[in-house]
């Protein structure tokens, strides 16, 4: 996906590709659900929630979605992420395959718990 212009949340998964619309609403609902508390913003050109400090990350590509949790998420979960692409504080989801919504949700807490946030 090109870079949008969006300000909301809502209007970058309004200006997503519709095929995806669908599993970034998805997204969004997951993580809304695992960090209620959090701020969400447009930032980088792409959804992100915090809470105090950076949580949750993500964006669509023409090939896969990218998660990002954070390098240390990452790192902490790189033993189950072996079957992803991952770098520092990235993850892609090839696109075509089932986000690993429970995965998530335990990154996200994982997350919150390590900057001292209240789910």
């Amino acid at each position: 996906m090109e870079r949008t212009n969006a300000k909301t949340i809502a209007e970058y998964i309004e200006a997503s590709p519709e095929e995806h619309r669908e599993t970034l609403q998805l997204l969004y609902d997951t993580v809304r659900e695992a960090a209620p508390k959090a701020t969400e913003s447009m930032a980088y050109g792409m959804p992100a929630f915090k809470q105090g400090k950076p949580v949750f990350y993500f964006a669509i590509f023409p090939h896969h979605i990218g998660l990002y949790p954070t390098p240390e998420v990452v790192e902490a979960f790189k033993d189950r992420l072996l079957g992803y692409k991952t770098s520092k504080g990235a993850i892609q989801i090839p696109i075509g395959t089932a986000l690993p919504l429970p995965l998530i949700k335990e990154m996200i807490a994982y997350r919150l718990e390590s900057i001292g946030a209240r789910k």
